[in-house]
């Protein structure tokens, strides 16, 4: 209890995650008569990051980094406009696959918000679209980032639980599909039965084949790492190194990037991957210390004693990793506490596949959950919208993502399927 309290003091004191993980590590050892484990402690800080799954974070984040100068977030918003800007409501469709069609490359729903809201907010507003309304679907179809391969989510939860990433990748695809289809569903019944959409514009035909043609080069980079892995003829972190030199070669064609940015690129790239390897680490001290005292045992025990059922199980999950999705960055959340319910996971007969897929999209619902929703304010902040309007606009699309989550989580097989198929192949 006294290591719990210490870490939200910490946390809300503002510093740095790591640092509030390490000091909770230390405070539990003191408070346990564990002093003896003090010089082990960068023994164990460095032994985490001797894992071959790790090299695949630089490099998928390298490809968001790339493609993201490289102006990738206009061309994907040309071509959705060419493909759904014709309907009723055109420009909220391509808002939504616009999304859908990033995340597969950006991976981050906090940057795919933030990157999304200057640009889709702003454009929707100016064809008539409620500036509410507008923030609400790009604030929902950010969520899709950490559910559609390659995510990057999907490869810390694959570090931290001890779980192939190449399942991971493909157990997001058919939940994303439905996450789209189910966003779609809530444009389609706002613009039938709420205040109505602004009709679509089409675009020239010969406009739209060279939109098409620039636009749906960048899509090579996910099929290329969703079809190699299901192959089987590339390892998830083999397909980041492929799919870094497609991004770059992409950029310089574009001439988006040149050669004198790369130092740039690199350095964002390296910062960003030390930051969540020294969560990893962190986070791995602080297990290793629960571990020795026994505390997953108990975390065992104390759910079973709870309920023996694996869905409600997943449901309660759900709700702690909302809330603590509301306060904690997305990575933050699996890292501290996916090693922890992992034992009840495996007691309870859950397929670690499966309950990633549910962590993962839980923890990002968090993001645009009021009343901290980082998520959310994101979007106030990008397009100067209220949170009163802004969320009473967002909580149909959020209703419709819970529905969603619970779906997946009480029929295993809508993530567990593909995955099965490609390895039964």
């Amino acid at each position: 209890m006294i290591t719990l309290v210490v870490f939200f003091i910490l946390l809300f004191a503002g510093l740095p995650i790591v640092g509030t993980i390490l000091a909770s590590a230390i405070v539990f050892m003191a408070t346990s008569d564990l002093a003896v484990l003090y010089d082990s402690i960068p023994i164990q800080f460095y032994g985490a990051l001797e894992i071959n799954s790790l090299l695949a974070i630089p490099l998928f984040l390298l490809v968001g980094e790339i493609m993201n100068k490289a102006g990738l977030t206009q061309r994907l918003i040309a071509v959705a406009e060419v493909l759904v800007g014709g309907l009723k409501g055109g420009l909220a469709y391509a808002n939504l696959f616009t999304n859908a069609m990033a995340a597969s490359i950006l991976g981050s729903a906090v940057a795919q918000i933030g990157v999304m809201s200057k640009v889709m907010i702003p454009a929707m507003e100016r064809k008539g679209y409620d500036r509410a309304f507008s923030g609400a679907v790009t604030v929902s179809a950010g969520l899709l980032g950490p559910i559609i391969p390659p995510s990057m989510l999907m490869i810390i939860y694959g570090v931290v639980a001890v779980q192939p990433i190449a399942p991971l990748f493909i157990a997001g695809i058919v939940p994303g599909i439905l996450l789209v289809s189910a966003l779609a569903l809530v444009i389609f019944l706002y613009g039938v039965f709420g205040p109505g959409l602004p009709s679509g514009t089409r675009t020239g035909r010969s406009a739209s084949f060279k939109v098409l043609l620039e636009g749906l080069v960048p899509a090579v980079i996910p099929v290329v790492v969703i079809g190699g892995i299901m192959a089987g003829v590339m390892t998830p972190t083999e397909s980041g190194a492929v799919a870094s030199i497609i991004a770059l070669a992409l950029g310089l064609v574009y001439r988006e990037i040149h050669v004198r940015d790369l130092g740039r690129i690199l350095l964002e790239v390296g910062t960003n991957t030390a930051t969540i390897t020294g969560l990893i680490a962190a986070a791995s001290v602080l297990s290793w210390v629960l571990a020795f005292q026994g505390v997953p045992d108990m975390v065992v025990e104390y759910m079973k004693g709870l309920t023996d059922s694996p869905f409600i199980f997943l449901l309660l999950v759900i709700a702690m990793m909302l809330v603590l999705g509301m306060f904690l960055e997305s990575i933050s959340v699996l890292i501290v506490v996916v090693p922890l319910l992992m034992p009840v996971v495996s007691s309870l007969g859950i397929d670690p596949i499966h309950f990633g897929v549910v962590c993962t999209l839980a923890t990002v619902i968090g993001l645009v959950t009021p009343p901290v929703g980082p998520g959310l304010y994101i979007a106030i902040v990008q397009a100067d919208i209220r949170m009163g309007p802004l969320f009473r606009a967002t909580a149909p699309f959020l209703a419709i993502v819970m529905l969603v989550m619970i779906l997946i989580a009480a029929v295993p097989e809508i993530s567990t399927w593909l995955p099965a198929l490609t390895a039964g192949n």
